[in-house]
């Protein structure tokens, strides 16, 4: 469809460490959303600092860091029809406390730095995460 964009989604390390992925995957597949590239890994310190850069001025950054190093993760490229948005929705307020049933954060974070997955928050965001984890021949297709 030609209406369809692309998103990044990273399901962390509690959500894969927790045997969660394949369950994630499945939320936002059901959600509309079409896989089109996947990967397992552990990111670096270098990388992790590098991928959230935009909050290294904040005081959560350290431990951002820390989490996302702690263990593998599963970087996805999806597509769907207003894909970013979609996947926001889907996936729920950062807080589980505030994220509306159903959605992969109020089924399976486990608060709010543990909150099993990223989104991208912007299709700018979007182009640049995706071009992070995936090169142009993963995107093919």
């Amino acid at each position: 469809m030609k209406s369809d964009t692309r998103t990044l989604a990273i399901i962390k390390p509690d959500a894969v460490g927790s045997g969660l992925a394949g369950k994630v995957l499945a939320v936002l597949e059901d959600a509309g959303l079409s896989l089109v590239a996947a990967r397992v890994m552990t990111m670096s310190r270098a990388q992790a600092e590098a991928f959230y850069e935009i909050h290294s001025e904040r005081p959560f950054f350290g431990d951002l860091v820390d989490f996302m190093t702690s263990g593998p993760c599963m970087p996805l490229a999806l597509e769907g029809p207003d894909a970013v948005p979609l996947l926001r929705k889907v996936i729920g307020a950062t807080d589980p406390a505030e994220a509306a049933p159903g959605t992969v954060r109020g089924l399976y974070a486990e608060d709010k730095s543990r909150n099993a997955v990223h989104g991208s928050d912007s299709n700018e965001n979007a182009q640049r995460e995706l071009a992070f984890f995936f090169g142009e021949a993963d995107l093919l297709g």
